[in-house]
């Protein structure tokens, strides 16, 4: 027992002896400080509350809105045909040349089960023959059913055996900058390609006061008339144009939003063409020595300086000089905000402004109404309907008055005339003159006849 106790007692000693070799000979200091927080030892950089995802970047999954947009999306061929080149057998013969056919391709989405397709209307213009190739490579004519080439949408439509796999229009007003999107196309019949982006604009105007939404989503020629989805694969536009010097992608894409597009194509099929609602206003240009020199260049919405008489927006009580701030839900901060909004619309829709006047913020509710002014083709006259006021001055009951003309019509004294006929064509309002303008012969002479205030009538024989 008395052995058993002291080997017991030398362990003891041995641990001891060692543990205190190892604490002097080899292990390092080791410090921990602690001082006093005074509460600045935190800083906060953002007010921005942060994701606890992080990023979110590796979060996003594309594949799902890939998998159900692809097999929507088609490959449209145009093509036309035009005069070849004259050879010494036609200079004797007389065939004024061969016919080449010239082939155009884009891309077209499918917005219903039973065929009908959405393009831009660039890929179909001056078509003799439509084809559309799905992605399982069936090909089929196409018919053209409408077209709009202010916001460059066209409709055409395809007899499948089968349904068709179709994308449903999104609500694009709520795409927020910032948001992910997918490009889908079908360029040069490769089938279907996918590009990723974001939504780096929304409203971008190129130049015709359109409204189209900005992504950095690469975008080249033959995805022209594709479809622009968001995550859940919903459409939220679709894919028109590119800025390049090259003619290829750099960097900016741009695509009608789908609720343009979606009434677009409503009105095709139920009017058979575009019914546009119209406020009547002018906005002061941005970017001009007169408006820097006004104080309004930098104004946050639009700022209006001439209403036409009997539009819906001085029905309204709107007035030269308001601002306009917001309609409906939607807040505008520059010209495209607004025109983007009112291709949505139609006649006879109502809408609420909210209008800064004097700086004192109104809310005015406007009808819209059919447009009263446009540039006819050809003379580029601009016109307006007669308002009651014109048609007790002119002594007519019909016609369009004239109150723009271009440069190169100037010395003939029309501004202010109303033309009543072209040829033998009544005119009764703004779209009687556009068609029939629409419809003047180049190689022939349209006679012209117009009332003066004085109530007499000239005519103008235009060759």
């Amino acid at each position: 027992m008395k052995r058993i106790a002291g080997l017991l007692l030398v362990a003891v000693f041995a641990g001891a002896i060692t543990l205190g070799a190892y604490k002097f000979f080899l292990e390092k200091d080791n410090f921990t400080i602690i001082t006093q927080d005074n509460g600045n030892g935190i800083v906060n950089t953002s007010h921005t509350p942060t994701s606890y995802k992080g990023s979110g970047i590796n979060d996003v999954d594309f594949t799902m809105a890939a998998e159900n947009t692809v097999n929507a999306v088609v490959h449209v061929k145009n093509i036309t045909l035009s005069k070849g080149p004259t050879t010494i057998f036609d200079f004797f013969y007389g065939s004024g040349g061969s016919t080449v056919p010239q082939v155009g391709t884009g891309s077209g989405v499918i917005i219903s089960s039973d065929g009908y397709i959405v393009t831009n209307n660039h890929v179909i213009t001056k078509a003799n023959q439509l084809q559309v190739t799905l992605n399982n490579n069936q090909t089929y004519k196409a018919e053209l059913i409408g077209t709009d080439p202010n916001s460059d949408i066209a409709l055409i439509k395809i007899d499948a055996k089968e349904k068709l796999p179709y994308l449903a229009f999104a609500d694009s007003d709520h795409t927020k900058i910032g948001e992910w999107v997918l490009a889908v196309g079908n360029p040069f019949n490769l089938t279907s390609t996918v590009t990723a982006g974001i939504v780096s604009a929304k409203a971008r105007n190129l130049g015709k006061n359109q409204s189209f939404i900005q992504t950095d989503a690469a975008v080249n020629p033959g995805n022209s008339g594709g479809a622009l989805v968001n995550t859940n694969g919903d459409l939220v536009g679709i894919n028109t144009a590119i800025t390049s010097q090259t003619g290829s992608y750099v960097g900016y894409s741009f695509a009608v939003p789908s609720n343009i597009a979606k009434k677009v194509v409503q009105d095709i099929l139920e009017y058979g063409n575009v019914q546009k609602g119209f406020m009547g206003i002018r906005p002061a240009p941005v970017n001009t020595r007169d408006a820097i020199e006004r104080g309004i260049n930098n104004i946050d919405g639009v700022f209006i300086e001439y209403i036409e008489e009997e539009s819906a927006a001085q029905e309204a009580g709107i007035e030269i000089g308001d601002i306009i701030k917001k309609v409906d839900e939607i807040d505008v901060h520059k010209y495209p905000d607004l025109t983007g909004y009112l291709s949505t619309k139609r006649p006879g829709d109502t809408l609420k402004f909210v209008i800064d006047r004097n700086k004192e913020l109104l809310i005015l509710p406007l009808t819209l109404k059919e447009r009263l002014t446009l540039v006819v083709p050809e003379m580029g006259l601009e016109v307006k309907n007669l308002t009651e006021q014109d048609k007790k001055v002119y002594k007519t009951k019909t016609g369009v008055k004239i109150i723009g003309v271009p440069e190169r019509y100037r010395g003939y004294g029309l501004a202010g005339k109303v033309i009543i006929k072209i040829d033998e064509v009544e005119i009764g309002n703004i779209d009687d003159a556009y068609n029939a303008f629409g419809s003047i012969s180049k190689y022939g002479k349209t006679i012209i006849t117009m009332v003066g205030s004085n109530g007499e009538r000239d005519r103008l024989i235009f060759q």
